[in-house]
Order: C-alpha cells, then structure tokens, then sequence
C-alpha cells in the first residue's frame, strides 16, 4: 500500500473510487508555441501528439450519448494548434455541453488567431486564461520574454467582448500556478490580490481565479534533484488535508489523450497511468463502469491533497 493510500485508509476514505463523471477533459493535442519552466505536459512548438478527427468523433459520440457529462474541458499545449479545433469545439457546442478552453493567450496575438476571440464569445465557451504571476518578470520568467505584455492585450481585448463582465454570461478565469514546487497560496487572497493588480494596473476584470500546485513531474520534474523531489513530496504528505479527498476532479473527471486513452486526470495521462478498467479506450467508453472506478493513485496524489487542496478548478476546501 502506498503511502496516498495509507492516509486515505486512516481517515476512513480508501479506496479512493469516482462519484460520477460530469466532466471529459479532453487533451487535443501537447503541441504549444511556448515552453514554459513549469510545463507537466512539457508541451513545446515541436511535439507532434494531435487528436484526430477520428477520435474526436468518438469523443463526440460520447457526449452525445451521456446526459450526466456535462461539460468538455479542452486543454492542450495549446489546444488552439490542433487544426481540427474549431470543429470540435463548435461539435461539443452543439451536443449542449458546456465547453471550457485552457489558454495560455499569448497564441491569439498571432493574426490567423484573433479571430478565435470572437468565435469564443459567440459560441459563449468559457476561458481558463494561464497567468502565473501579475507581474510582468514572473510571468516572463516562466513564459519566455514577451509573454507577459502579449497576455495582457489579449485580456483586454476578451474584457472588450464581455468576457469577466457581470452579466455578460461569458466566463473568465485566471490560472495561478507557483513558479517552482510549492502548494499554491490561499486562493481567496490570491484572487483579490490579482483582482485589485490587474484592475489597477490594466482595467483588466474577471471571473475567478484557480490556484493551482505545480507536479513534480514534466519539465519542472526535470528540472528537480532527486533530493529536492523527495523533500517536496514530504512537504506535500505533511500538509495532508482529508477534507479535499471528497472534492478531487479525478472523482468527477475522466482525461482524455491525443491517441483515445483514458487516465483519472491529466497528470496520469503525462505519467502513462491509465484508468483501472477494461474501458480504457475512449472508442471502449461505458459511463456505469468508468464512473464507479477505484481511481490510481500514488505519492504524487499529494500534491491535490495538500493544505486547501488543489485542482484544475481550484481549491477543494
């Protein structure tokens, strides 16, 4: 037994199995125009991995299918790269999903991709806009030089459409994640601080703000010694907190890869780990099997786990 599993087993919560699933968070492609430091997926402009259309229809034929899945969340790299994005985004409009993209907006100041704004508010998905930092050296430091000025016109512009605005139904959010390993800080801090920056700074508004931990794993994995990932992982089991366990996507959420395969979130995609089933294949989907799953799990739970919890839809606590 591991120790995730161990703690899980002392505070009456093991197995860790899924609730249900109202979310396919589908990765389209890990092909990106930047390479940041902190990257799990270690997306870059040369990966190659792209979801085809042919996959894509399954994936549809899914959500066509399932009533109970009730959102698409579209992530990447970028997911913007694959040439079949728009079609699929229009197809899991149409199914009556609601559709998120992840975005780390630098990708729109590039004039074949502007349009995408527009396209966005008229089909009323909601953004999930990556911003590190609210400083221009934090981003810039992760993101690359430029990065920091290129996502900041891109929120104005969003903010021009509505997008962040009180009743204007089209939904912003701002990503946070850490600039190396570390549990992400109180997130209701974070917001208003970023809140009160951004406005200040930019008259930029938005919705909400997520905060997100960084894996050990990818790029940043990398980038750690071995000493340095053991030491943060006992930072993470130290800081343990049962009540996130209920809350965790990976009970609610089934990840999608480029090629079709299953995995309980997008970290076990990155790390090869797929779900326990034989419905392991998106071609193979049956909602009544994969929504009672016993979920994977190992040390690098943790890090979801840790002090307010932490999630592709921010805190758990």
């Amino acid at each position: 037994m591991n120790a995730f599993d161990q703690r899980l087993k002392e505070n009456n919560k093991y197995p860790l199995k899924a609730e249900d699933i109202n979310t396919l968070q589908v990765n389209i492609g890990y092909r990106c125009n930047l390479t940041c430091t902190h990257c799990h997926v270690e997306a870059s402009p040369d990966r190659e991995e792209m979801m085809s259309v042919s996959v894509m229809s399954h994936v549809i034929d899914v959500l066509d299918g399932n009533d109970r899945i009730d959102t698409v969340d579209i992530t990447g790299g970028s997911p913007e790269l694959n040439p079949y994005f728009m079609y699929f985004v229009n197809l899991s409009v149409s199914a009556g999903k609601r559709v998120m993209i992840r975005t780390n907006l630098t990708l729109y100041t590039e004039p074949d991709m502007r349009g995408l704004l527009s396209f966005y508010a008229e089909k009323g998905v909601k953004i999930i806009a990556s911003l590190p930092c609210y400083t221009e050296d934090g981003v810039d430091r992760q993101r690359g030089k430029g990065t920091y000025q290129k996502a900041i016109s891109v929120l104005k512009e969003l903010n021009s459409l509505g997008y962040g605005k009180e009743g204007s139904g089209l939904e912003l959010d701002i990503m946070f994640n850490p600039f190396g390993p570390g549990i992400a800080p109180d997130q209701r801090m974070l917001e208003e601080a970023y809140r009160q920056k951004l406005w200040e700074m930019h008259g930029i508004v938005f919705n909400h703000l997520i905060a997100l931990s960084n894996m050990p794993i990818g790029r940043l994995g990398h980038s750690m010694s071995g000493t340095e990932k053991i030491e943060y992982l006992k930072h993470l089991e130290e800081n343990f907190n049962p009540q996130t366990v209920d809350n965790l996507m990976c009970r609610h959420l089934i990840s999608v890869s480029p090629d079709g395969r299953l995995f309980d979130c997008d970290f076990w995609q990155m790390l090869n780990l797929p779900v326990k089933s034989e419905y392991s294949t998106i071609e193979r989907f049956n909602y009544d099997a994969l929504s009672k799953r016993e979920i994977v799990t190992n040390q690098l739970c943790f890090m979801c786990t840790a002090g307010a919890g932490a999630s592709c839809t921010g805190a758990l606590t």
